[in-house]
């Protein structure tokens, strides 16, 4: 099993900047994917951002170059670094780690962008 917490959500204001951090525990393996999704109010939930065990990201259309996704491979992290928010990015993020076939969540920040 795999737990994932994440951190770092609140409030921005337009243009602002926010950094979300993910650590994962437990049976973590040696190659796997991490990454970030989010969920707004009415919609379905989308992917953000994903990094892999060699370091390869994607990026949704809408964040490229605003949205830098990390991680630190021997802490087990993957954290999110979000500049030039837009009201657009206010949404509920999840965590997201997959291995082995096998796909988990963390219980998700809130990321409000208002002025």
């Amino acid at each position: 099993q795999v737990q994932l917490v994440e951190s770092g959500g609140g409030l921005a204001q337009p243009g602002g900047s926010l950094r979300l951090s993910c650590a994962a525990s437990g049976s973590i393996f040696w190659s796997y994917a991490m990454g970030w999704h989010r969920q707004a109010p009415g919609k379905q939930r989308e992917l953000v951002a994903r990094i892999g065990t060699i370091g390869n990201t994607i990026y949704a259309d809408s964040v490229k170059g605003r949205f830098t996704i990390s991680r630190d491979t021997a802490k087990n992290t993957v954290s999110l670094q979000m500049n030039s928010l837009r009201p657009e990015d206010t949404a509920v993020y999840y965590c997201n780690l997959m291995q082995m076939g096998n796909e988990y969540w963390g219980q998700g920040t809130q990321v409000t962008v208002s002025s």
